[in-house]
């Protein structure tokens, strides 16, 4: 199988590049810090850099923001020396708005609202005479200061993809050679997923679609990479021309379960007749090695999300040198506000470790798709439990005593090899207690397939994570191991 060049929940990806340097973002939704950057050399291997909207003046996001709103669709361009991204915030006091940096790792502006400009998943283009123009999911486009916020005259509509295909969207604007370029996506971003493109004299055309449309899609195959659009175009120093992307790794059995959420993958692209031809997906970077975070620093890795907002009120590497420390403010994972730290899944087999200390609270190890769909091994009076939630259900799956003192929490994710019917999941997890020789005990397995978009709906994917359900609990460190 095809392997992502950022695996994990990493969707709508764009990018630009500055010199012999790439720089990505990709959508966040209401994980805070939102819209993480990343950098690259080769676009196959990534770092990320830091999270362009780290704080609350810049990303707003309260306890009423469901689940897969806040951040959506950014677009990062660099023009005048700057770095500039728009993106739609699909929370309270949200809508379109613009931020700026010298430094694509920060620290990036406060917002530029475009209180005119309706729609989402917005880009920004400029033109040779140094219009700005923003062209929006629909399609439509406005004429902007980009600097202010302002907008000139109405929004004009633009060519909209195949007649009858569904959501237009993810525009971006491209002056590539003698013509102007609007690449889409269309089809919705499940399984008709497709990009599409078309072509004109000027930013508002008149277009005329590429006669080979869709450019990308892997719709009605067996390809193992599903739900492929919301692409960007970026040219390499070299002249080389390549696209983002997005796509899923289904697995299990019918309909197929995608678990990971939307992740970035990377083709080649040729030009033929002054239209784009799309390669084949190029394989990412393959890794096995453990990730451990032992807390040392001051700050939180870039890596590190938590729901909605993270204030050192409520998790600190300051407060006990060397651990984490989160103090509650819910009561379980099934509540918005509840304090988690986590970072995403980005392999199918993988396993997470954690060293709690419960002794002022109760807490665990947490893998969450959303608040109605979670997994999580928990220490609390004296017990450690496993626990569900499935939509509205919520059970206790197993228990045994909790030994006095720290111990380490973990939970194992194997990818299912074999189906033993259509119906089979994609993986299953299993949550257990590391004993003091370092044997893995499991307390209980449970199938993958009910923390999957596909189960869950929405647009996120599975984070692993620590969370405190009452009083103050600590981690003395988090390591990741991947599998393949």
């Amino acid at each position: 199988m095809t392997t992502p060049v950022l695996p994990g929940m990493h969707p709508d990806p764009s990018v630009c590049r500055v010199g012999e340097d790439y720089y990505l973002v990709c959508s966040s939704f209401e994980h805070f810090p939102g819209v993480p950057v990343f950098h690259s050399r080769d676009l196959v291997r990534w770092k990320q850099i830091g999270n362009a909207l780290d704080r609350p003046s810049q990303l707003l996001l309260t306890a009423e923001t469901p689940s897969s709103a806040g951040i959506y669709a950014p677009t990062l361009r660099h023009h005048d020396g700057r770095f500039w991204l728009v993106v739609t915030s699909v929370s309270h006091g949200g809508g379109n708005m613009i931020f700026t940096a010298t430094d694509p790792a920060g620290p990036w502006s406060d917002p530029i609202p475009l209180p005119a400009v309706g729609g989402i998943d917005p880009d920004l283009a400029w033109d040779d005479d140094g219009n700005c123009w923003c062209t929006v999911a629909g399609v439509r486009q406005y004429r902007i200061d980009p600097a202010t916020g302002e907008t000139f005259g109405e929004p004009r509509p633009l060519w909209s993809g195949t007649p009858g295909a569904k959501a237009p969207e993810a525009p971006h604007l491209y002056r590539i050679g003698d013509h102007w370029y609007l690449l889409i996506a269309e089809g919705g971003t499940e399984r008709g997923h497709a990009v599409s493109i078309a072509r004109g004299p000027a930013p508002d055309g008149p277009f005329e679609p590429c006669p080979a449309n869709p450019i990308l899609s892997h719709r009605s195959t067996y390809e193992p990479v599903q739900n492929t659009g919301h692409a960007d175009l970026v040219q390499g120093p070299d002249g080389s021309w390549w696209m983002v992307l997005l796509g899923v790794r289904p697995g299990g059995g019918t309909p197929g379960w995608h678990v990971l959420g939307r992740e970035t993958f990377l083709a080649p692209v040729s030009w033929v007749g002054d239209w784009p031809v799309v390669g084949e997906l190029v394989q990412g970077p393959a890794s096995s090695e453990t990730e451990l975070d032992d807390f040392d620093d001051n700050e939180l890795q870039p890596c590190w999300v938590s729901l909605r907002d993270r204030s050192e009120q409520h998790c600190t590497t300051k407060e006990r040198s060397g651990w984490l420390t989160l103090h509650a403010r819910g009561s379980s994972l099934d509540d918005p506000a509840v304090v988690f730290a986590g970072r995403r899944q980005q392999h199918l087999s993988c396993r997470a470790r954690a060293l709690i200390d419960p002794s002022e609270g109760s807490g665990g190890l947490a893998v969450r798709l959303d608040e109605d769909h979670h997994y999580e091994i928990e220490v609390a009076s004296g017990e450690v439990r496993v626990l569900a939630r499935i939509g509205p259900l919520r059970t206790v799956v197993a228990t045994r005593p909790a030994p006095g003192g720290p111990l380490v929490l973990g939970v194992q994710v194997d990818e299912a090899r074999e189906l033993r019917d259509s119906r089979s999941g994609p993986d299953t997890l299993s949550f257990g207690v590391e004993e003091s020789d370092g044997t893995f005990t499991p307390l209980a397995t449970l199938d993958g397939k009910y923390l999957s978009t596909e189960v869950a709906g929405g647009f996120t994917g599975r984070v692993i994570g620590m969370y405190a359900a009452d009083g103050t609990v600590h981690f003395d460190w988090f390591d990741y191991q991947p599998f393949n």
